[in-house]
């Protein structure tokens, strides 16, 4: 027999009997690897209870609903990049003064430089995205821990916002922003107010949804700012889950110096995503200028940290290389829900905070065990 035939042989033993290398897994297994799970439980407990203890007292009527999606879309557009950031393995505690601070490049220039809308918005994107960058150069550069150089842009972002808040108008609120923002055409068209008219007014003709006594419907359309978090939340998702960029983020939160050794772009890849944070920040601080009408330096107080639990909550390790972005947008969901529907019951809103630091620690444990059982089954 020769090498050739005795290898075509060995090839066709082979295919009679079982490959010992693959391992067939059930459909439970593969559920409980889904880092996003933890969070989709978590939200349908949250809205089994408030639909049991608030169902009846309009907190899920279409108005409620909007209410509440308003809320969890603002947190999820920081949340989205937040999660980018933590599956790459690095943190980002400025983004919450680079609300604040994006405001008010906004609006000081609208206000006191005479500028158009338009450059001032672009303005701040640009300026917001150029200290993600530096965030981004700083940490990869002198290898210090990204915890450290955000928290200095935290204080430094914070000061300069009231610095320049004072200087302009003498005071840490610039009002009468929104009225000028409203009449640019592209930002009115990207940032202000809703979208869809047409379709709460149809609905109302068709008496599903309440009118208020002008016959309006009481809703007017969908909040951009939900907009915003859904096309963020697909994209980053798609990015994360299906192409080589998505590989390259968790290989490099998982261990950076084994990705630079296969030849993974580690910095550019590190500073892109401190970049895509900025400019999540950035995207918040306009839409609400647009939304409440003015900038304010204290605007996204501790946001930072509510960007991380929704995070965490999501599934997504602090240690970085796993995580989902559909489960930071669960977080920031659960976060929305319970934040509004504490007012639609009896409860005592001081207990906000306290189911928040419950489910982080419920999260927290939940991730662990599910990536011990992942790692037991390698």
């Amino acid at each position: 027999m020769t090498v050739i035939e005795e290898t075509l042989g060995m090839s066709e033993a082979g295919k009679t009997g079982p490959d010992e290398r693959v391992r067939r897994l059930t459909a439970m297994h593969l559920l409980m690897g889904r880092p996003e799970l933890g969070a989709i439980a978590g939200a349908i407990l949250v809205f089994s209870l408030f639909g049991v203890f608030a169902g009846d007292s309009g907190m899920f009527a279409i108005d409620g609903v909007m209410n509440w999606a308003q809320v969890a879309a603002y947190l999820g557009i920081l949340a989205v990049g937040a999660c980018l950031l933590m599956v790459g393995g690095e943190f980002d505690l400025s983004i919450g003064s680079m609300i604040g601070f994006a405001g008010v490049m906004v609006a000081a220039p609208v206000m006191y430089l005479g500028w158009p809308p338009w450059a001032a918005v672009l303005f701040a994107f640009a300026g917001a995205m150029a200290l993600g960058s530096l965030n981004g150069y700083l940490v990869v550069r002198t290898k210090l821990p990204s915890f450290i150089v955000t928290l200095a842009f935290m204080f430094i972002l914070r000061g300069l916002t009231l610095v320049l808040s004072t200087y302009f108008a003498n005071g840490t609120i610039i009002s009468g922003v929104g009225d000028r923002l409203a009449e640019d055409p592209i930002v009115s068209t990207l940032f202000v107010g809703s979208t869809g008219a047409w379709i709460f007014h149809g609905l109302a003709s068709l008496g599903w949804i309440e009118v208020l006594a002008g016959g309006q419907p009481v809703v007017e359309g969908i909040p951009k700012v939900i907009l915003w978090w859904a096309a963020l939340g697909a994209i980053a998702a798609f990015v994360l889950a299906r192409t080589r960029a998505g590989n390259w983020i968790r290989t490099v939160g998982g261990d950076a110096n084994a990705a630079k050794n296969v030849g993974v772009p580690v910095k550019r890849v590190k500073i892109s995503l401190f970049v895509f944070t900025a400019f999540c920040a950035c995207l918040f601080g306009v839409l609400q200028v647009s939304d409440v009408g003015s900038a304010a330096a204290d605007r996204g107080l501790q946001k930072e940290f509510e960007a991380i639990i929704a995070v965490v909550i999501g599934g997504t390790l602090l240690t970085g290389g796993f995580g989902s972005v559909v489960g930071a947008c669960f977080g920031a969901l659960i976060f929305g829900v319970v934040q509004i529907g504490i007012s639609f019951t009896n409860i005592n809103s001081d207990w906000y905070r306290v189911f928040l630091g419950a489910m982080l620690l419920m999260a927290v444990l939940f991730n662990h065990y599910i990536r011990g059982r992942a790692a037991a089954g390698k």
